[in-house]
């Protein structure tokens, strides 16, 4: 599933030293704005413990991780939304994500230059707002011109798309995005075929200087970045991008020994890649044998036809059942077989959600 997550911020935050770190791809990093024009597209592994322990249980030839992709897109400045530091192109890299990682600068650094000459987080995600907000607005007023006399002449399909557009323009106005805006399931329809910045998912990345991350609570910048989330109804993730760095060039074992020394459970990369997941209501169902233990993507409310058809289209097209157990079940019970004598393996029909976690093998025939 080709699903990706922007990660946007101003210049000098620390958004390329994160892809680089989430990547490791080698994305340019300089302290002067517009370093990287183009949007870097990187790859990487859903950290999922669930595949390790699927693993040791069945001993396949291979195992293969589901994987996101993350797109690292240039910093945006104040008047981006009229062309400003390349602010056009900006604005249609963010269009092509699905959602978006907003990096936020909550560490002081003499070295490196703050594009608007102060740290004030707050500040810093306002300008970014505004500006998707602008744009939008542009988005939908011209939509507007073109839908307003259809509405007059009572085309029922305008009057409808008017009620929406016209509320959309309000609530821009009054520099609210998209997201914040209710509406019934037709009218979502319509809002999501304008394609509009401010409707994605925003997940705030607070990157904090490296001898802060043991005391998160006590950084005031942090404080803040957290209580206007809230009010987005948005998650933060606190981060040392730099301390990513220096993780991201680690093996396995040094990895942990690493952590272990920081006093970290988790490193704050596979936190961000965790909650981008979660952010576009992403799950993982598994496929386990003895050529491949396999972990892969679908969406949440996915029907077992769909989620099969992820593997091969034939596997939509032909889809007869799936024998389901869940991971739990199946960790629990010891083996395939086991979790059959228990009871716990299921055969699932065309109606069958897809549940996070369940281990299938789905029969069909084309």
């Amino acid at each position: 599933m080709a699903l990706t997550a922007g990660i946007v911020g101003l210049p000098n935050v620390g958004k390329s030293t994160l892809f680089n770190a989430i990547t490791q791809a080698g994305a340019e990093s300089a302290n002067y704005p517009f370093c990287t024009i183009d949007p870097n597209v990187g790859i990487v592994e859903v950290p999922d413990h669930r595949l390790q322990k699927l693993t040791e249980l069945v001993k396949p030839k291979k195992t293969i991780p589901t994987a996101f992709e993350f797109t690292d897109i240039a910093g945006i400045v104040k008047g981006a939304s009229k062309g400003e530091g390349l602010g056009n192109q900006f604005l249609s890299h963010i269009r092509q994500v699905d959602a978006i990682c907003h990096v936020v600068r909550c560490f002081q650094d003499d070295n490196i230059t703050h594009v608007s000459g102060k740290v004030d987080p707050i500040s810093d995600i306002e300008t970014i707002n505004l500006e998707l907000i602008l744009a939008d607005l542009e988005t939908v007023t011209k939509r507007l011109q073109r839908v307003e006399k259809l509405a007059k002449q009572k085309d029922k399909e305008a009057v409808a798309e008017f009620e929406v557009l016209d509320k959309l323009r309000d609530a821009f106005e009054e520099e609210k995005p998209a997201r914040a805006v209710s509406f019934n399931d037709e009218q979502q329809k319509l809002v999501k075929g304008l394609h509009l910045l401010t409707s994605k998912s925003v997940l705030y990345v607070a990157n904090v200087g490296e001898d802060e991350l043991l005391d998160i609570e006590d950084n005031p910048y942090v404080k803040l970045v957290k209580e206007f989330a809230q009010n987005d109804q948005a998650e933060v993730i606190v981060i040392s991008a730099k301390v990513e760095s220096e993780i991201a060039e680690l093996d396995g074992e040094e990895k942990e020994m690493f952590l272990e020394e920081l006093g970290i459970a988790e490193s704050g990369l596979d936190q961000l890649i965790k909650a981008a997941y979660q952010l576009l209501g992403l799950g993982t169902y598994f496929t386990a044998g003895v050529q491949e233990v396999r972990a892969w993507t679908f969406r949440k409310g996915m029907k077992a036809p769909q989620a099969a058809g992820i593997i091969h289209s034939d596997f939509e097209k032909g889809f007869i059942r799936a024998e389901t157990v869940s991971y739990d079940d199946l960790v629990e019970a010891g083996s395939e077989q086991a979790a059959k004598e228990k009871g716990r393996v299921r055969l699932e029909g065309k109606d069958y959600v897809v549940k996070d976690g369940d281990v299938m093998h789905f029969r069909f025939n084309v």
